[in-house]
């Protein structure tokens, strides 16, 4: 009994300690180390676009994995935006690239916005254009979140819970919101609404257009990092109080809280399919919930490591990574789980797919596997870095 309440406690301790440094990574505050990122990536017209440790907007030919780089993004001194972190050698990218038409849209932590010419990879606009976003004490305001294009604009949050509208093809600022925490969170836009996440414990609801609130939900138990996802009139997310929520899209009035409290926060982005939730936590497992009532359908998936990765569904299968580099496929006809590869490198980055192939973005070295969904094969593998 004792060596197994012990073996509890400390399994405990160090999914604390995962947590702990999985939240001073992107805050900047590990001694000795700086932010290098974990973007997810994006396919458009055959190329995959990415953002590497390096900092640099990354091509990538999905056919045969060759690839080239843009200049890296500028580091901009300080950025001390969470009071913790000096400006690191290369500029940290952690959010997801965003294409439309023939510019590819990149936020770094060095507190700007760019738009690549998806060809030659120059850049063609910078936001803001002379500085970079600062708070009242003139301190760099960090871009963690990824962005979001629709109606010939560009959307995204920065860590000062701001978020923006600019124009797509200029960077022009078209409009700007507040909410009254950080934002993490990549923003969703449906029907002519954005929805985004903020520290401050709620989900805002923004009109498309305008930037006006449409409305707000009362506060959680917990601040959210997880991007929301939108199905059926109904907006879902996960939160840092370890709960489940769903919300009348119409009016942001909780529809249902979890009945089940995970082991640790729900930091990636959950996943909808057929009437089910499929919501990754840190403490290892995924949870599956019926999207109408917030029941479990059945036990959560323990996969006993850290899911920080956001899920991908191919062919009615959803891909999952553990943050040790086990990926995995669950089978949404049984809920079944089977083991499909190991890259044997830290997985950060969400999960990403494009014709019948699964992108894993890694951490430590920053490679690109891209993997075969149904065996596990791979197709090929590539490093990101200029070198």
């Amino acid at each position: 009994m004792w060596v197994k309440h012990n073996k509890i406690l400390l399994s405990k301790i160090l999914l604390l300690v995962v947590i702990l440094l999985l939240v001073l990574t992107v805050l900047g505050c590990v001694p000795g180390a700086v932010p290098r990122g974990w973007s997810g990536g994006v396919v458009a017209d055959g190329t995959l676009f990415v953002g590497s440790i390096e900092g640099r907007l990354i091509a990538v030919n999905i056919a045969d994995g060759t690839h080239q780089w843009s200049e890296p993004l500028k580091a901009s001194g300080s950025t001390g935006g969470f009071g913790c972190a000096a400006a690191p050698a290369g500029v940290a990218i952690y959010g997801t690239p965003a294409v439309a038409d023939d510019l590819v849209y990149i936020g770094g932590y060095n507190g700007k916005i760019y738009a690549f010419n998806s060809s030659s990879l120059e850049v063609q606009w910078v936001y803001p254009r002379d500085d970079y976003f600062r708070d009242k004490k003139k301190k760099i305001i960090p871009v963690v979140g990824g962005l979001a294009t629709d109606l010939e604009k560009v959307y995204f949050g920065i860590s000062d819970g701001r978020v923006y509208a600019l124009d797509a093809d200029t960077g022009n600022k078209e409009w700007e919101f507040e909410t009254g925490g950080k934002v993490w969170s990549t923003p969703v836009i449906d029907n002519g609404t954005v929805y985004i996440s903020s520290f401050d414990k709620k989900l805002y609801a923004l009109d498309a257009t305008t930037g006006e609130k449409k409305w707000e939900t009362a506060e959680m138990g917990g601040a959210i990092a997880t991007t929301p996802v939108v199905s059926n009139n109904t907006v879902y997310f996960g939160s840092f109080d370890r709960y489940l929520y769903a919300v009348d899209a119409a009016d942001g009035s909780v529809k249902w809280k979890s009945e089940v409290e995970a082991g640790s926060w729900f930091w990636a982005k959950p996943i909808i399919y057929n009437n089910t939730i499929y919501a990754p936590s840190l403490d290892g497992k995924v949870y599956i919930l019926d999207a109408e009532s917030g029941h479990e359908i059945i036990d959560a998936i323990d996969l006993g490591n850290p899911v920080s990765s956001s899920l991908v569904l191919v062919d009615g299968s959803i891909i999952i990574a553990s943050r040790e580099g086990r990926i995995y496929s669950l089978d949404t006809a049984n809920n079944q789980v089977k083991a499909l590869a190991d890259v044997r490198e830290q997985v950060d980055a969400p999960l990403w797919a494009s014709d019948g192939v699964v992108y894993v973005h890694t951490q430590e070295h920053g490679s690109l596997y891209a993997l075969n969904p149904q065996t596990g094969a791979e197709l090929w593998n590539v490093s990101l870095s200029s070198e």
